[in-house]
Formats: structure tokens, C-alpha cells, sequence
């Protein structure tokens, strides 16, 4: 017995040094070669392969066909390695864009989600840019932001969109007063640029405050995101701040209300109240049926205006899923894997912790929920017909969705909308740099720009769940059940991640903390 707790010992301490070892990226490199991949370059055209592409110190130098499907290769037409390059052999596999997660948080103190987590995930599931929109400040978000752009931390490229308003210990313009006047507003978004943030996000304010906070952003040239609470929204919806300069709009929340032509606030009940997070999210899934028709004049009229200002739309459909149904969300696999202790209970029904509003939820709101899904995914997809740029964003952290795992659960939420697999691409890759403003360097496969890919072994144009770190599950045809997919290679700025390997390493980071607890994921009122 002794001898074979002494073999699993080493074993295990074999198996974590093997692990990290892959954790730590295979580059730069001067030269990298990948080999025989089929390409998916994210401008929404159609796979080509086999491809070799070249990257040169992190810059892709050279895309070329190097044959035929089905036909040997001949090695003499393809590009040479030169003395110290490195050559990744893909062939078969699938080369996409690296992901940009446009509403992607960086953990929180309340859910007990460190960086190094939430960042592990993130690269596991392809995703090599993430825009954070209102963390747990703007000094801790630079920071991470500078460590990643200089490769010294395992994370994505950051953009900070620093929260309207907030303060820190290096960053305090109004000395804690609450901002009040359209000069103070102004100051607050000069002090934010000094800081070095890329932009800013927006819950609402008075009409005059926002209108000076977004003119003052717009001609310094930041970006800008909004969640139009409902506090705010009624005074200050979606055409509102669109007209103002908006970027972008997060989740849905002010759409509906632009969409109004029959009232000027929402059907709220007499006994509702915001800090109930109950009221709050059952009366938001009856919102879309209180607006426009699809197709009607005023529908039309709204649609048209958002796409004449080049608006963006991030409808981050993922996180509002399991308020349609709540027992997928909540028994989705990768939960028992890779979910931590603190961030399992933060979930659970609380009058505190927010998005925790399952207090007394049932097939009443589920059905109108789902509903609401129907109104909004119409809006959302026809925007994208007409040419409106749609983004993928996550909001993971919240609501029983898992960072990485909920932006997977994202792409396949924009293909029900009615997205081509194609399109969904395109919006989880070139249409989120372009919101960004960083077409030029990231969001597509083109020559010129930055080395970000997402490998997979099998096609996700044909099962999206592919992409999940867990894999789809197939029969073969000799009648075995196994597991495919799951990203193999996550590669940021031309440094080679071994995506399974870091998954492997969330995993022992759960199973610490389970340990040390002595915890056991529960449901709720089972023992």
C-alpha cells in the first residue's frame, strides 16, 4: 500500500510539473511556422486550406495555400523555416482569429475569482482580448493590463473601460464627491484618459451629466460602453446616448425603452423595488413585449437611426440565459470541474449578492422569459442583417455562467438568434476589434496584423460546442461515446498556449480550494 501511495505521489508531482511546464507558452519566436491549418480568417469568408502561415516577431508575414484537400503536399512550394524558427504542425485542424470578449470581467472579490482564474479560462476558451468593462478599479485593471502587454502574466490583451465615476487611492479628481455637474463629469473622464484607460463604462446619469461625460470622451478619442439601468433609463435610453457617441450598448437593457411607442417607462408594479433583485429581473423579462412590434414603423424608425450612427450592439445573451431555464444553467458540467467554492455559493439565492435572484422562480418566469429572448434576438439579428455591428461579450461571474465556458454558450446563443456560423465568427472576432478600434492589429487572419489564433481540432462551423473546454460529445463508428474538441492551441501575440493544459491548472486551483474547505458542490435544498 505504501509503495502505491509512493508511485501516486510521484506521479501526481510528475504530472503538475508536466502541467507547468505547458502553462508557461512556447515563444516568441522569431520565425513561426503553422503548418496545413484550414482557415477561418473572420471577415466572414468561407474556410481555405491547407494554409502555412508565417509569423515574423509576432507579426503575420505570409498566408499561403500550400495544396489541396486530399492531395499530398509538396514540401518544396511551401514556406521555409529559417535558423531558429519554430514549426507548429496543424494539419487538419482549424485556424481561427483569437476570441475578443467585449464585456469580460476580471473576477471579483465577491465571487472569490482571483485574475490568474478568470484569465486561464478566458485563454482556454480562444480568448486573447477582453474588454473590461468596470472592474475593481482603474489602477488594478492598468496593471494587469501592462503585465499582460509585456507577456509577464498568462492573460489576454486588456482594454480598461474604467466604471463612470469610480475612484482609487492614485485616482481621485473630485475627492470622493459624487459627480453632479457636467464640469465635474468632464474632469472626472480628462482624469480617466491621464490614467491611461482605454474608455469608459456607463450605467446612466442625468441627461446633461452624460451628454458632457460622452462629448468629453469622443474628443479624446476613448472608447465607450453603457448598461442603461433603470434607474437612469427612463430620462436617458439607448438613442440617447448613441447620438451623444456612444460606443456601444451592454446587454439590452435602454433598447426596449427606445422602442417605446405606447409609454415612457416601463410597466413596473405598484410594490416593485430595484434593490430587490427579484423584481428587478422578473419584471426585465416582460420588457421586450411592452415595446414596438418587429418590423413596426417606430421599430423601423429606431433600427435605422443606431444604424446611420455606426452603433454597436454587445447583447451579451449568455448571461441572462438561465432566467429562461434555470436548471441548465445551474447543472451545466463544468460546474462540479472548474467552478470554485466561493463562486458556486455567491451564485445561490441571496437577497445581497447581485444577479442572485432566484428567491422564488418558476415556469412563469421562464416562459416569458423566453419570450423576451424571441423580441430581442429578432432586433439583434436583423441589425446584423442590415449591415449593424454586433459584438460577443460574456459578463461572466454572474447568474451561473462560467468565465470562458459562458462566451462559448454566447456564440451559440447568436447562432439561434439566426446567425450564420460564419457571422457569429465575424462577431466574436473582426466586428469586436473594430469596436475597439484595433482592426488594424487584431480581429482577423490578414497579413500585417498581430498573431492571435484559436486552434481546434474539429470544425466549430459545424458544432460550436467544439470550443467548449469540455468538449461534444460524438459516437464513433465503431459505437464508442468519446469527447473531441475543446481549443488545443490558444496563441497571443505569437506566444504558443497549450489550452487544455491550462484548463488542467484551473482545475487543480478548484480542487485546492475544495480541499481546503472540505467542500462538495450542493444544490440548493438537497441534502
Amino acid at each position: 500500500m505504501k509503495i502505491k501511495t509512493i508511485f501516486l505521489a510521484l506521479a501526481l508531482l510528475l504530472f503538475n510539473i508536466t502541467v507547468s511546464q505547458s502553462l508557461q507558452g512556447d515563444g516568441p519566436h522569431s520565425q513561426l511556422i503553422i503548418r496545413g491549418v484550414m482557415l477561418i480568417n473572420g471577415n466572414g469568408a468561407p474556410p481555405q486550406g491547407p494554409i502555412d502561415i508565417v509569423v515574423e516577431n509576432n507579426i503575420i508575414k505570409q498566408i499561403q495555400v500550400v495544396g489541396y484537400p486530399g492531395v499530398k503536399i509538396d514540401d518544396s512550394k511551401r514556406p521555409q523555416l529559417k535558423p531558429g524558427g519554430k514549426e507548429l504542425d496543424c494539419n487538419g485542424m482549424y485556424l481561427l482569429p483569437g476570441f475578443i470578449d467585449m464585456h469580460g470581467h476580471i473576477g471579483g472579490t465577491a465571487q472569490g475569482a482571483e485574475p490568474d482564474y478568470v484569465f486561464k479560462l478566458w485563454m482556454a476558451h480562444g480568448i486573447t482580448t477582453a474588454r473590461e468593462p468596470s472592474g475593481r478599479g482603474v489602477d488594478f485593471t492598468m496593471d494587469l493590463k501592462r503585465k499582460s502587454a509585456k507577456n509577464e502574466i498568462i492573460a489576454p490583451r486588456i482594454y480598461a473601460y474604467t466604471g463612470f465615476g469610480q475612484t482609487s487611492k492614485t485616482f481621485n479628481p473630485l475627492n470622493d464627491i459624487p459627480i453632479s455637474t457636467p464640469e465635474q463629469a468632464r474632469e472626472w473622464v480628462r482624469a480617466n484618459a491621464k490614467k491611461g484607460a482605454d474608455g469608459i463604462k456607463f450605467f446612466g446619469a442625468e441627461p446633461e451629466i452624460m451628454a458632457a461625460a460622452l462629448d468629453e470622451n469622443k474628443k479624446l478619442g476613448l472608447g465607450s460602453a453603457c448598461h442603461h439601468a433603470q434607474l437612469s433609463v427612463a430620462r436617458w435610453n439607448v438613442l440617447h446616448s448613441a447620438r451623444a457617441g456612444l460606443t456601444s450598448m451592454e446587454h439590452w437593457y435602454g433598447l426596449p425603452e427606445a422602442l417605446f411607442d405606447d409609454r415612457t417607462v416601463q410597466d413596473y408594479p405598484l410594490d416593485y423595488n430595484y434593490q430587490n433583485e427579484q423584481h428587478r429581473f422578473e419584471n426585465a423579462g416582460e420588457l421586450w413585449a411592452q415595446a414596438a412590434k418587429p418590423y413596426s414603423e417606430h421599430w423601423e424608425s429606431v433600427m435605422n437611426e443606431l444604424l446611420e450612427l455606426d452603433f454597436t450592439l454587445d447583447p451579451t445573451f449568455n448571461i441572462y440565459e438561465a432566467s429562461r431555464d434555470l436548471q441548465r444553467a445551474r447543472r451545466a458540467e463544468w460546474h462540479e470541474d472548474y467552478t470554485l467554492p466561493s463562486l458556486w455559493e455567491f451564485y445561490q439565492p441571496s437577497k445581497i449578492s447581485h444577479g442572485s435572484y432566484w428567491h422564488d422562480w418558476g415556469t412563469e418566469q421562464e416562459v416569458a422569459w423566453k419570450k423576451n429572448y424571441a423580441l430581442w434576438m429578432t432586433f439583434i439579428n436583423e441589425y446584423k442583417n442590415r449591415g449593424g455591428r454586433v459584438t460577443a461579450g460574456s459578463d461572466s461571474g454572474f447568474i451561473f455562467q462560467l468565465y470562458g465556458f459562458a462566451y462559448i454558450r454566447e456564440l451559440e446563443l447568436l447562432r439561434e438568434a439566426g446567425f450564420h456560423p460564419l457571422e457569429v465568427v465575424r462577431a466574436a472576432t473582426l466586428n469586436g476589434a473594430e469596436a475597439l478600434g484595433a482592426d488594424d492589429k487584431i480581429g482577423s487572419v490578414a497579413i500585417g496584423k498581430l498573431a492571435d489564433f484559436v486552434v481546434v481540432e474539429e470544425n466549430p462551423l459545424k458544432n460550436l460546442k467544439v470550443l467548449y473546454g469540455t468538449g461534444a460529445i460524438k459516437l464513433t463508428d465503431d459505437n464508442e461515446v468519446v469527447r473531441v474538441g475543446g481549443v488545443k492551441y490558444t496563441i497571443k501575440d505569437g506566444i504558443i498556449y497549450d489550452s487544455k493544459a491550462l484548463l488542467q491548472d484551473v482545475k487543480r486551483q478548484v480542487d485546492e480550494a475544495k480541499q481546503k474547505q472540505n467542500y462538495t458542490i450542493k444544490q440548493p435544498g438537497v441534502d
